[in-house]
C-alpha cells in the first residue's frame, strides 16, 4: 500500500513540475527586424521591454535570403535559456513563421507583418493587396530591392520625425529578391500563440492584408493608429503588446 502511495505522489510531483515548467512566465524576447531597416530601430521599444523585466535580444539576420534568415533567427533562440517570445517586423513575420517551430518558442507576435500561410511568398502576399507606397527599386545588378530614399520617409515612417525618417532612409537594409520570392513550409502559428499588431497608416503592408492575415491565424489582433515604423513612433504601445503577448504565453 505504501508502495503504491508514493509512486502515485512521484506521479503527482511530476505532473506538478512539467505543469510550471509549461505555465512559466517568459522573460525572454527575440525580435526579429523587418527589410529595410535594421535592428537598431528597435532600440526604444527593447528599452522599454528591458525596464519591465524582459531579457531582450535582436537578430541581425543578412536578408540574403528566407533560408539564411532562418538560420541566423534559430542561432539566437537557440542560445536562450528558458521560453522564448519571437517578434516579427514586416518581412520579419516571413522568418518567424518558419522559426517559430523552434522549441524555445511560445508564441508569436506579428509587428505590421506578412504572416504567411504554406506555399506563400512575400510577393505573392504583397501583389494580392497592393499597398499604398510603391516605390521599392531594384539594384544594378537585379539582385536586391530598396525603397527609394526621397519617398522611404512617406511610405515606411510618416510619423517618425524627419531627421529620424531620413537616417533610416539612408541607412535601409537591401533586401534580396530571393528572400521576398521564397515560400514558406508550414506555419509556427498553427502550433503557436500568435499575436498581431495592425498598422492602420500602413502605406508598406496594405492594412486590410495585415487584418486579413491576423484573422486566417486566429491571432490576438491590435490595432495602432501608426505608420509601418509603428515599432518606433509607437514604442510604448508596441511594448505593451508584447508584455501582454509574454504574459498570457506563458499560461
Amino acid at each position: 500500500m505504501k508502495r503504491r502511495i508514493s509512486t502515485f505522489a512521484l506521479a503527482f510531483a511530476t505532473s506538478v513540475i512539467a505543469f510550471a515548467a509549461q505555465a512559466a512566465d517568459v522573460k525572454n524576447i527575440v525580435i526579429v527586424h523587418g527589410a529595410l531597416a535594421d535592428g537598431s530601430s528597435w532600440r526604444k521599444a527593447t528599452e522599454i521591454l528591458e525596464r519591465r523585466g524582459f531579457n531582450v535580444t535582436i537578430v541581425q539576420q543578412p536578408i540574403t535570403s528566407l533560408a539564411d534568415d532562418i538560420a541566423a533567427t534559430n542561432r539566437v533562440l537557440d542560445l536562450q535559456d528558458g521560453p522564448t517570445l519571437l517578434v516579427g517586423h514586416s518581412y520579419g513575420g516571413m522568418v518567424i513563421t518558419e522559426a517559430g517551430h523552434n522549441p524555445h518558442v511560445a508564441g508569436l507576435v506579428y509587428v505590421a507583418a506578412f504572416q504567411p500561410d504554406k506555399g506563400e511568398s512575400l510577393l505573392s502576399l504583397a501583389s494580392s493587396k497592393p499597398a499604398g507606397g510603391m516605390n521599392i527599386r531594384e539594384t544594378k545588378d537585379g539582385k536586391y530591392l530598396y525603397i527609394d530614399p526621397a519617398a522611404f520617409p512617406g511610405d515606411f515612417a510618416a510619423d517618425l520625425p524627419k531627421d529620424e525618417a531620413r537616417f533610416l532612409a539612408r541607412s535601409q537594409v537591401f533586401a534580396a529578391k530571393e528572400a521576398f520570392s521564397a515560400k514558406v513550409g508550414n506555419p509556427a502559428w498553427q502550433t503557436r500563440k500568435s499575436w498581431s499588431i495592425v498598422a492602420t497608416e500602413d502605406r508598406s503592408i496594405n492594412p486590410e492584408l495585415e487584418r486579413d492575415m491576423a484573422r486566417r491565424a486566429g491571432s490576438d489582433i491590435t490595432e495602432i493608429k501608426a505608420s509601418h515604423a509603428v515599432f518606433a513612433s509607437q514604442p510604448e504601445k508596441v511594448a505593451d503588446v508584447i508584455e501582454r503577448a509574454a504574459r498570457q504565453a506563458g499560461k
